[in-house]
């Protein structure tokens, strides 16, 4: 059985990667929209318009049980339709406020995503509705996912500049410390060293792609036979590059 992971670059691999572990009895297609990329710059509607174009041919073709968008700024307005469109389970990525709110001591969190994600309104709904009682600072690191994307594939990455995305994230207020950050992007966590690094004093860095996994895995039946049929990936781009074949190779994928 086929589950289709979709995402506006190759972020969503850190889901993916979750998934196999939780669910490695289904094959999956990563579908990278890179010609799309970065989704923060597209106005709402357009990006509506166009990811509901390419789910409708995605799944014609997979025929998927599951869609997972591994994307918050995707998910931010694309769940319901795509719910409303297809019979089978879908499965996004939203900002894991609930939870950084529940596991706060200092009472100061911060959520690191796109400038797209943030301004969402479903975003700040999720903060009314989880994190009334903290104090919750909303950071849009413009060039992240980017840098994150090279980071992933090159091992190459300036550290100024991975500081000027993240640095309005820590905030010291009376001597109250931002003690967890959401990362509210599926890119940001293949950074999690350098942030870790780069960091001030210790943050919870916040990744929700394990327990987005295992909710996903209650959604579909499971079977006892591992499939041998090779995962895939496809970029809307056309051929990547060299070097994201090799890394590609590496997660097991074969560029379709």
């Amino acid at each position: 059985m086929t589950i289709l992971v979709f995402d506006s670059g190759i972020g969503g691999l850190t889901l993916l990667r979750e998934a196999r572990i939780i669910m490695p009895e289904h094959r999956y297609v990563y579908v990278a929209d890179d010609a799309g990329f970065p989704y923060g710059d597209w106005e709402e509607d357009a990006l509506l318009d166009r990811m509901m174009t390419k789910f409708h041919e995605l799944v014609e073709r997979h025929q998927p049980v599951m869609i997972m968008v591994a994307c918050n700024t995707a998910s931010t307005i694309v769940l319901e339709p795509l719910r409303k469109a297809f019979d089978i389970p879908v499965v996004g990525t939203v900002p894991a406020i609930k939870p950084a709110a529940e596991r706060t001591s200092s009472g100061q969190i911060s959520v690191l995503a796109t400038p797209g994600t943030v301004q969402r309104d479903y975003t700040r709904s999720l903060v009314s509705e989880f994190a009334s009682s903290v104090n919750v600072r909303l950071v849009g690191a413009e060039n992240l996912a980017a840098i994150a994307d090279k980071y992933m594939v090159t091992g190459e990455v300036d550290e100024t500049a991975v500081w000027e995305e993240i640095k309005e994230c820590f905030v010291d207020r009376l001597g109250a410390r931002t003690d967890v950050i959401v990362m509210g992007c599926t890119h940001y966590p293949f950074m999690g060293d350098v942030c870790r690094r780069l960091a001030p004093w210790p943050v919870d860095w916040l990744n929700p792609a394990e327990a987005i996994a295992r909710h996903a895995k209650t959604l579909i039946s499971s079977t006892s036979d591992v499939t041998d049929v090779q995962d895939i990936a496809e970029f809307t781009g056309g051929n990547p590059k060299p070097e994201m074949l090799r890394f590609l190779s590496g997660f097991g994928l074969k560029v379709n």
